[in-house]
Parts: structure tokens; sequence; C-alpha cells
């Protein structure tokens, strides 16, 4: 079996279930609103994240209604998200396919984000849980707040790990904690237990956005973005960090500081990309992806299901090993 399929195997029945409740959420008697609804559900990707809810609730004792109901209401969550970064970022395209902005204009793709991040926290009262609701509570403004910072930090002339750990764990770890965390008080796992899910969902949503990092230093058209995306909207990654902290050179030094005024040209962004390729950027960024897995995989009980137990470490070796 290849990692996808030793993930899905425990849960090959959830997730067909799961994949039904996604379905569901298009069916409207809005011809617009349903036309929009089935080409987002067209490009819905892996599922990477209620996969991981899945596996959090059966690694702590089994999935139940308020599993599948959490499950969806991150992912359209997420998927909310994802319409309205197409909007600001003006991006024409998500997965290889057309973006909703692109097909339907913004102001479409505006409404049906904000239509789907309503459905999503439907899905979450559904849950009739307190302690889960508090969960994406805290979830929807933090993912905000680390893409607000982001945007500050791409105009401050700090070259900072520090900076950067803390805006990933905002805006992309955040999220993948909050799957394990609910699939753990779905299954209505022990305090100790939900912590320790939450902790190896950030982990493992670390090592997902380093990864999705690394893509931007090499010119790929399945990733969907060109190569210095992230550097030409002023967003230093832990490649370029690195490279840059362990340099005196001047001239790179100054490119960084154009870079941050946003007067960098495409040929200094190009040179900065070689620069962490040839000064050790990748591999440093690669090796700490995989520290962050192995602190995940050292923090998953050992008594659990074998199959379980194989199936999350699968879950982390196909995000930090995924070409996409």
């Amino acid at each position: 079996m290849n990692q996808l399929d030793i993930i899905k195997n425990p849960i090959a029945q959830e997730f067909e279930q799961f994949q039904r409740m996604y379905a569901d959420f298009a069916v409207t008697e809005n011809p617009l609103l349903r036309d929009v609804l089935n080409h987002v559900i067209q490009r819905k990707g892996k599922q990477m994240r209620p996969m991981l809810t899945l596996l959090f609730a059966k690694l702590f004792g089994g999935v139940k209604e308020s599993t599948y109901n959490a499950a969806m209401s991150l992912e359209l969550l997420h998927t909310a998200s994802l319409l309205h970064d197409d909007v600001i970022d003006e991006s024409l395209e998500r997965r290889g396919q057309p973006s909703v902005n692109a097909l339907f204009g913004n102001h479409v793709s505006v409404l049906v984000g904000d239509y789907v991040l309503s459905t999503s926290l439907m899905y979450m009262s559904r849950t009739e849980n307190g302690e889960m609701a508090k969960v994406v509570a805290r979830l929807a403004p933090l993912l905000s707040d680390g893409e607000l910072y982001q945007l500050f930090q791409s105009h401050e002339n700090v070259v900072s790990e520090d900076v950067y750990f803390l805006i990933i764990k905002k805006k992309t770890a955040a999220l993948f904690s909050a799957c394990a965390q609910l699939g753990a008080l779905s299954a209505e796992a022990t305090p100790e237990k939900v912590a320790k899910a939450a902790k190896i969902g950030e982990f493992i949503g670390i090592c997902f956005q380093i990864r999705d990092d690394i893509f931007d230093y090499y010119d790929s058209s399945e990733i969907g973005k060109p190569t210095g995306n992230d550097m030409r909207e002023g967003k230093l990654t832990l490649p370029i960090i690195y490279a840059v902290r362990h340099t005196t050179d001047e001239h790179i030094l100054d490119q960084i500081e154009q870079l941050k005024a946003g007067s960098l040209t495409d040929e200094g962004i190009s040179e900065l990309i070689e620069f962490a390729k040839s000064n050790g950027g990748i591999e440093y960024a690669q090796q700490v992806m995989e520290d962050y897995r192995d602190k995940a995989v050292n923090l998953l009980p050992k008594d659990a299901d074998d199959s379980i137990l194989e199936a999350i470490t699968a879950y982390l070796d196909f995000v930090i090993g995924r070409t996409k």
C-alpha cells in the first residue's frame, strides 16, 4: 500500500461517510450558489485535515456523530479561507483548476466564502459540545491574526526564525492542531490526551507549512504558484532566513532590505533563491521538518491500535515527503 492507502485504511468507512456529508453541503435551491459549491467540491484536494480528525477520534476511542460534524466544520472553515485568500492574492488557479474568483468574480467568491464560513459554524453547533465549540471560536481569529501578522512583518527589517515560527503556528499549524484536538474531544479523551493531540497536530501543521515553503524555491506547474512567489510578497521563509543568518555578504543583505521595501527585481529574487539553495537553506528546513516529525511520533501513545499508529505515522511521512 502507498502512504495514502495506509492513512485511509483504518478510517475507510468513516472517510466515505464524511465525503458524503461534504457533497451534501452543496445541495441548495440557489442555482448560482450550487454552481459555485459544486466547483469547490470538484477541487477539494485530498482532504487531509478531516482525515486527521477521524484518525484522532479512532486513536482515542472511536468516531461519533460529533466527529463528523467537527471534521465538516474545520474543512469548511479552511475552504472559506481559501476562497477569501484567492481574492486577496488575485489567484486565478487553485489546485490546477480555475479559482472561484476567476470563474465567477470577486464579489461572488467573497459572498460564497462567507456562506461556507457560516455553514462551518452551523456544523460545529451540531456537536452540542461547548469545549469543541471553544476550539473553533479560538481558531477562526487566530488564522486571520497569523495572516495579518505576516503582512505586517513583510515590511519590517527583521529576519527572525522566531517570527517565522510564530506566524506559521497561527496561520497553518493552528488548524491542524484543532483537527487533532477536536478528534480527541469527540472521542471523550482525557484532558491530558486532548492536549497531546493538539500538540501533535501543531507539529504536523508546522511540517506542512515548512514543506509548502520549500516548494517556493523550485519551479513546478503542479504546485500552482511561480517560483519565488513568497518573496515577491515580502515573505521570508525558513530556507532564506537560515542562509541570511549565516552570511556577512553585504550584497545579499542589501537585497533583503530591497525585498522588504518592495523594490527588489525578479532577477534579485532569483538570486536570493539560489543563495538560499546553495548555502544550506533547503537542507536546514528539511532537517527542522524531520525533527518536528519525530517530536510528533514520540508523543503518540504506544499502547494504541497498531493500524492507527501506522496511519498517523504515514500521515506525517506523507506531509514531509509530498511533492505538491
